[in-house]
């Protein structure tokens, strides 16, 4: 839903920054890398210990380097199977990154059984959702369907964790994160039928 929009407009805004990397020697990978390192700090850092806009704000700054390093591969030639597969793989540790966070925090001192769960099963969940892909890309067929893709998901949770770093009510969080669940969970059953059709289709 927001992946083509979110991507389209972040593209047109970066790309005069892509060019600018490119020109000091900075390789895209390593954008790929460094906004790994930023995103997974500024989660772990504050989100366990309640600072929810800072860590918010931090992640928001270094979770466009997904956009700048494809923009920046592009413009130079460089775009590679290599270059996908780090994305791809650092974008499941930075995603896995945010959810911790605030698994630590409703673990330990958040104290809430609830939102622990709630965190977690949208990590565990997030991530199916990713392999589900991938696995049937790896088979040779396609799951690009589902309603909570990557793009969704991280906007939801970011909005949600600064709007409550901002002095909303706990429960904003606790509903985006419940609904993001389930439509993990709907994703995931969406990508398997889908593969399943396929997959017959093809062995008839």
């Amino acid at each position: 839903m927001l992946n083509r929009f979110a991507r389209a407009l972040a593209t047109r805004i970066f790309t005069p920054l892509a060019r600018l990397f490119l020109k000091l020697g900075i390789s895209p990978d390593v954008v790929t890398l460094v906004g790994t390192i930023g995103v997974s700090v500024g989660a772990l850092a504050f989100y366990p210990r309640g600072e929810f806009l800072v860590g918010t704000l931090v992640i928001t700054v270094f979770v466009f380097s997904d956009t700048i390093d494809g923009t920046m591969a592009r413009a130079s030639g460089r775009s590679s199977r290599w270059g996908a597969y780090l994305d791809s793989t650092l974008d499941r540790v930075g995603d896995a990154a945010i959810f911790g966070g605030l698994v630590l925090y409703y673990a330990g001192d958040g104290a809430n059984t609830l939102m622990a769960a709630l965190s977690l099963a949208c990590l565990i969940l997030g991530s199916v959702v990713s392999y589900s892909k991938a696995r049937a890309e790896g088979l040779g067929m396609t799951a690009n369907v589902g309603i909570a893709e990557r793009a969704d998901r991280l906007v939801a949770v970011l909005l949600a964790t600064g709007l409550v770093g901002l002095g909303l009510p706990e429960v904003v969080l606790t509903v985006v994160l419940a609904l993001l669940a389930v439509a993990s969970l709907i994703t995931v059953f969406q990508r398997i039928l889908t593969v399943r059709k396929q997959a017959l289709a093809s062995e008839s």
